[in-house]
């Protein structure tokens, strides 16, 4: 599912995803929820490839674990995809909105976001799936039942300098349209990032735990942190 450090919308010492998106959580990049083509993109056989080894290539599934569809989505990376505007929980969506989520959380993200990116040689190929969400198909071998299974945590995150607080905004904008608490914290968050690599790059004591404890009040969901915030490292 999406990862250990690696990938998905999710947690770490289960299926990790977003950062801000589960387990471990990765930070969401501040892109407009447009249409998911172009730079980052994938073909519908290379989604398939990677919704066989999240979910055995059930779109529909929903096993309890908090993960759903056939790409593991959780509720927290679905909605920053702008998943919701197809259904509320990914495995009530059609495959086909499904991707058309996974494309966005993709240009997000990055391959990172998904623990099986390297099972269905994921990357941002540019491939425009050409996916109709306004379909309805779901054939019947995309209801296959499929054991529970822990997601894992992704992205990759770069370092910055805190810049100077001089008049600096005391929002960030999500990819939503939402506005969120910005904090004033020493690291800034960047596109890909995610609690469980910064926490793991700056050598935080007590890992993702600590670092959301440290953040907790700007920080509401441990799957869910969002370019621009600045988080503190220690107390």
């Amino acid at each position: 599912m999406l990862f250990s450090s690696k990938a998905k919308h999710r947690r770490p010492s289960k299926a990790v995803r977003v950062a801000t998106l589960a387990g471990v959580a990765g930070a969401a990049v501040v892109v407009p929820l447009m249409g998911a083509t172009g730079a980052s993109a994938a073909s519908v056989a290379t989604w398939d490839a990677v919704a066989q080894c999240e979910s055995g290539g059930n779109w529909s599934i929903n096993t309890g674990n908090g993960y759903y569809g056939g790409l593991q989505f959780s509720e927290s990376s679905w909605a920053a995809a702008g998943g919701t505007q197809y259904a509320s929980r990914a495995d009530l969506a059609t495959k086909s909105q499904q991707i058309a989520a996974a494309e966005k959380l993709l240009d997000m993200q990055g391959p990172g976001a998904w623990a099986c990116a390297g099972a269905g040689n994921l990357t941002n190929d540019g491939v425009d799936p050409g996916v109709d969400t306004g379909s309805t198909q779901d054939s019947a071998d995309e209801q296959q039942a499929q054991p529970e299974r822990q997601a894992e945590q992704p992205t990759t995150r770069s370092e910055q300098r805190t810049a100077p607080k001089t008049e600096a905004p005391k929002t960030v904008t999500t990819p939503t349209g939402e506005k969120v608490k910005k904090g004033d914290g020493e690291y800034k968050v960047k596109a890909g990032d995610t609690l469980s690599k910064i926490a793991e790059k700056r050598d935080v004591k007590g890992g993702w735990e600590k670092l959301f404890k440290l953040n907790d009040d700007i920080v509401k969901d441990a799957d869910l942190i969002f370019p621009g915030q600045q988080l503190h490292l220690t107390k």
